[in-house]
């Protein structure tokens, strides 16, 4: 066995994690998830159960034809039935063809259980865990027994879940997982009923939880605490009812909070990586407050906050962000104080003192807009544009002179499509009108003000919008409320995010598509190219703009 202060990481996202409502994984998805955790270092990766699909057979057979470098791939699967022995037990015999060095397979443990549901006689039980774990042993370098419902039944009938350890130990078992298979134990119920198992059992103990109250990561670590040397879960928590035991933050725990070694420090730099990997094969959105690894996991929103982490970052984090992968960032909302903002500044390349009569001014304003409706916290372009306008340093590329959006809809079997006409004065002063036909008015506009802007600055070209999100805020005014217009953009070097409010949400969104684009000219830097004189449509002087012309917006 390892060194006692490593702890074998077993994962099975690829099996228990697909068990979630809202997960599916093709084959390929598969193979490209047991590839990233080799990389991470895992010891085990389970990649299914052969006698249940066809999908999980079809990836033990793409798997062979993969390098692994450290994992060991296991196959999943059940004791034999009642009445058959295990040589002829199909679902034991579709777990050999795999051809993998290491077998799985789950047992009962639970009194309740083996009367109930298997509706045999308590010995039988016992016999058939013997049985299967010898018959594995002469098939495999490893046969790991998964303890279900071994929590419930030692609290039930310790005598007879005991046994059920004993019965496979006996047999020769490289492992017992004992499961909290319901999830419903509680942290000092795990340590005391893994510190009973050792007793009676000369194989290593692993832990396997689930997370039906919430504490599926403590009860983990709890097991460890007793004497577990191996840890199962599921990246992200992925898994059945209300998931399993997330590895992730059971390794970040492990290995930074009570220094076992669990995957190569390089290696856990690559955490939040995997776990953003993760959820985009399963097309599941991130979840920005996972611990460790989520969006906000190191955001600083309150300014006594931000004050602190400017002077020591242990102030308000557990944790060096970076040793997961993650990021430092500084939130801005009526809760900021001037320290959120000279941060903000510095990341913007600005360096600002917190003295400075700007700043004030800068969080007022940022104030106003916030108890207006406005959110930067998704919108970081927006408020870098917004200080750079308070602080006079901003260079606007353009003037908006006017818009208009039409909708149409020719025949009910056909979809309908939106033309926008844009007005704007180019850098040299020239006003221009230009048209685009969209599949929906933000598109529209989109495409009619590259339309006009593309002549001048063609580095434009690289920029795509690449997510909107559209927030109703006055719930109780129907058709008339305000909305808030998210928009994230990339050139493909960098993403960025811009905001708009209004009533009306073709205007939020103008807002939100124009500051996008202001962003992406202010940091290229780029100065305008001349446009020919003929594709003037009349010049006019921008210092002839009159002031109605001009939406209220946030600058």
């Amino acid at each position: 066995m390892p060194d006692a202060k490593h702890i074998q990481v077993y994962d099975t996202t690829l099996r228990d994690g697909c068990q979630s409502e809202d997960v599916s994984l093709t084959v390929e998805d598969k193979v490209t998830i047991a590839q990233r955790l080799d990389d991470l270092g895992f010891d085990y990766i389970e990649g299914g159960w052969p006698g249940s699909n066809d999908r999980d057979a079809a990836f033990f057979k793409e798997i062979k034809k993969i390098k692994i470098h450290h994992a060991k791939i296991v196959a999943f699967g059940s004791t034999r039935r009642s009445g058959v022995r295990a040589a002829a037990d199909r679902n034991l015999q579709l777990i050999l063809r795999t051809g993998t060095q290491v077998a799985t397979v789950v047992g009962k443990t639970w009194d309740m259980h083996v009367r109930e549901a298997l509706r045999i006689p308590l010995n039988e039980n016992l016999e058939i865990l013997n049985d299967t774990i010898a018959f594995l042993k002469k098939h495999f370098d490893e046969a790991i027994f998964d303890a279900e419902h071994f929590f419930d039944g030692y609290f039930h009938n310790p005598e007879y879940a005991l046994a059920c350890l004993k019965a496979v130990d006996d047999a020769g078992v490289t492992l017992i997982a004992l499961c909290d298979t319901n999830g419903g134990r509680l942290p000092g119920e795990i340590e005391a009923a893994v510190t009973a198992a050792r007793a009676v059992v000369n194989c290593p103990i692993g832990i396997h939880c689930h997370n039906d109250s919430d504490v599926a990561v403590a009860n983990t670590l709890a097991g460890v605490s007793a004497g577990a040397v191996q840890v199962q879960g599921t990246i992200n928590g992925f898994g059945e009812r209300c998931g399993n035991a997330n590895l992730v933050s059971i390794i970040a725990n492990l290995q930074l909070k009570l220094g076992y070694h669990c995957v190569p420090p390089a290696k856990l730099k690559t955490m939040r990586e995997v776990s953003t990997l993760v959820y985009e094969l399963a097309n599941l959105t991130p979840f920005a407050r996972q611990p460790y690894v989520g969006r906000s996991a190191f955001a600083h929103k309150g300014g006594l906050h931000v004050s602190g982490i400017q002077r020591n970052t242990a102030t308000y984090e557990h944790v060096d962000p970076a040793l997961l992968g993650n990021d430092r960032r500084v939130l801005l909302s009526e809760l900021s104080g001037r320290a959120n903002i000279v941060y903000k500044a510095k990341e913007f390349g600005l360096e600002l003192d917190t003295a400075n009569d700007k700043i004030a001014v800068l969080l007022d304003e940022l104030k106003r807009l916030e108890g207006a409706g406005y959110t930067f916290d998704g919108a970081d372009a927006s408020f870098e544009l917004l200080m750079l306008r308070t602080l006079g340093l901003a260079k606007e590329h353009f003037n908006f002179v006017s818009f208009r959006v039409f909708d149409d809809k020719w025949h009910e079997d056909r979809a309908p499509f939106s033309e926008a006409v844009v007005v704007i004065e180019g850098p040299d002063g020239v006003r221009t009108r230009n048209s685009a036909i969209g599949n929906g008015p933000v598109n529209a506009l989109d495409s009619a003000l590259r339309q006009a802007l593309l002549p001048y600055y063609p580095n434009l070209e690289a920029m795509q919008l690449v997510d909107y999100k559209v927030r109703v805020l006055d719930n109780g005014a129907g058709t008339e409320a305000r909305v808030r217009v998210l928009i994230e953009s990339t050139d493909g070097k960098r993403r960025w995010g811009t905001v708009g409010l209004s009533s009306n949400v073709i205007e939020a969104s103008w807002q939100a598509l124009v500051d996008s684009i202001e962003y992406k000219l202010h940091k290229d830097n780029v100065k305008p190219r001349a446009k020919a004189a003929s594709k003037h449509n009349g010049a006019r002087p921008r210092s002839a703009r009159a002031a109605e012309n001009a939406p209220a917006r946030a600058r």
